[in-house]
């Protein structure tokens, strides 16, 4: 089974499917890329040559028509990944889409189920990186007790700098192009269930502190509608609770980092450093944790989808299972900035 080959088309090459998937997918033995369709013919070609890649297509219907494929990584901005993927799964082919998942909870239940109508088909959205190296570490922690009872968590997802209006236009900024997804909130969340599991209420307060920016290609204003700033309170499913800042505007703000506080322990993620602390009731301090290399996580995103489609692996980052899981959270987060209400997890008036 090991042998099977694997032909994939790429649809969308933006710079994570550049500098991961293509050299990710390129370094598997039996692992063929044959076709790119970019966002123009020009841009395609490009991609082609920088990889060698032997195929472009102008429209990507056509790549995923054609029968010298048998894979396909969606690397396009969120707006297209609902359709893409399950015109995908429609033709027989097996996904890899780019995170974020979707526009809204409701396009992320609709990719659930085409996976699920397909179950001979490996389906993926690529997960959030942010903690690879800790994760396995966090985990054993807590599962041996090192924090007792959990009491909270915190993340804050910040990026330390004041708010530009001059900065230049991006699909981040566009909810037509990026849906409800918030900066670098879903691959926090996302990346925090692993330790945690899921909330089951949310309130949120956002604000959108520079609201017109220019669109660097075009040199045209245009409007940027997604929060630059946010607060979130959560319950736990599992009964602790948890806060949430993500921020693109706030001048010397601390880096991205995670607390996990408990009745006997705490533990602290510091990102930039990609160190893990810890601390027990008694202690004086926190202190390094020493991670062993077989507990180390990394990259292996690519690894995980060509393994899946030969069998000799599951899914487990990320599973469209959870990225729905992740989207709820995010449709969340708007409804209760938008309401001034809390809002209950998972969604029921979307479950289908």
């Amino acid at each position: 089974m090991s042998e099977q080959p694997i032909k994939v088309g790429l649809i969308g090459a933006g710079g994570n499917t550049r500098l991961r998937h293509i050299p990710g997918l390129q370094a598997i033995p039996g692992v063929e890329i044959v076709s790119v369709s970019n966002r123009s013919r020009e841009s395609s070609q490009r991609v082609a040559d920088e990889f060698g890649i032997p195929q472009i297509y102008e429209d990507w219907r056509e790549l995923l028509a054609a029968d010298d494929i048998n894979a396909v990584v969606i690397g396009t901005w969120p707006y297209m990944h609902c359709e893409m993927t399950c015109a995908a799964l429609e033709t027989g082919k097996h996904v890899q889409c780019e995170a974020r998942m979707a526009m809204s909870a409701t396009e992320a239940h609709t990719m659930l189920r085409a996976s699920q109508a397909h179950p001979n088909l490996v389906a993926q959205i690529v997960p959030s990186p942010l903690t690879f190296k800790v994760d396995a570490m966090i985990q054993e922690l807590m599962a041996d007790g090192y924090i007792g009872d959990l009491i909270s968590l915190k993340a804050r997802g910040t990026v330390a700098g004041f708010s530009n209006p001059d900065g230049p236009l991006h699909w981040r900024h566009q909810k037509s192009l990026s849906g409800m997804n918030i900066q670098n909130m879903g691959i926090w969340y996302e990346a925090s269930m692993r330790w945690v599991g899921p909330a089951s209420r949310v309130y949120a307060l956002t604000r959108v502190c520079v609201g017109q920016r220019r669109d660097a290609g075009t040199g045209q204003m245009g409007t940027a509608d997604v929060p630059d700033y946010v607060e979130i309170v959560a319950d736990l499913e599992n009964g602790g609770a948890a806060t949430y800042e993500f921020s693109a505007v706030s001048g010397f703000a601390p880096g991205p980092s995670a607390w996990i506080f408990g009745t006997a322990g705490t533990l602290h993620y510091d990102h930039n450093s990609q160190t893990l602390y810890g601390g027990k009731a008694g202690d004086s301090e926190l202190k390094p944790i020493d991670i062993p290399a077989d507990k180390a996580g990394a990259w292996r995103v690519e690894a995980e989808f060509v393994g899946a489609i030969r069998g000799e692996e599951e899914i487990r980052l990320t599973d469209f299972t959870t990225g729905t899981k992740y989207m709820e959270f995010t449709e969340a987060v708007t409804r209760s900035a938008e309401s001034g209400q809390a809002i209950r997890l998972p969604l029921t008036d979307i479950h289908g």
